[in-house]
């Protein structure tokens, strides 16, 4: 059944690509949606036969190509195609302002500033916690410490580090 679908298919290929160009009107939409139907078809023939092969390629071929005139005519009433320079200019870019990039690199340096100032063991301990993501018992155990001590210190580190951002903020 395969070859007989490919032997059909090729034989009407060229009356199917005018079949869609008539409709689309654009040749390379025309054979995107040509080898479409050829797939679509193989698709269906391997769920079950398939008793006009010619009609059933016919009928996907026009069936993709009002599909494709569907969500062409979706998308133009959302997407505006022919977009000014100045309107061009005006898209957000993907990455955060020049200002934004500064704010946070100051607001980076005032946090490390901050965590350099604690004690050793809070440093420590916030460093496990937070960046390495241990949980307060491993680093109780780690440290030689109780849970409550480690719990103390990142409640220490991460009040530390609010009130230096907070100072940042004011400014």
């Amino acid at each position: 059944m395969a070859t007989s679908l490919t032997t059909v298919f090729l034989h009407n290929r060229r009356s199917l690509m005018w079949s869609l160009m008539r409709i689309v009107r654009d040749p390379q939409i025309a054979e995107d949606l040509t080898q479409e139907t050829y797939i679509r078809a193989r698709h269906a023939i391997e769920a079950g036969p398939i008793e006009h092969i010619e009609a059933f390629l016919y009928q996907t071929a026009r069936n993709l190509a009002l599909d494709h005139q569907r969500r062409n005519r979706m998308r133009g009433g959302v997407e505006h195609m022919e977009a000014t320079e100045v309107e061009l200019a005006n898209v957000a870019a993907d990455l955060p302002s020049p200002e934004t990039v500064v704010i946070q690199r100051e607001r980076l340096k005032a946090l490390e500033e901050a965590l350099m100032r604690l004690p050793e063991r809070a440093q420590q301990v916030w460093r496990l916690s937070r960046i390495e993501k241990w949980s307060y018992p491993k680093i109780a155990t780690h440290l030689g410490v109780s849970p409550n001590t480690v719990f103390n210190d990142v409640k220490l580190a991460v009040a530390h580090c609010q009130q230096a951002l907070d100072r940042l903020d004011r400014l």
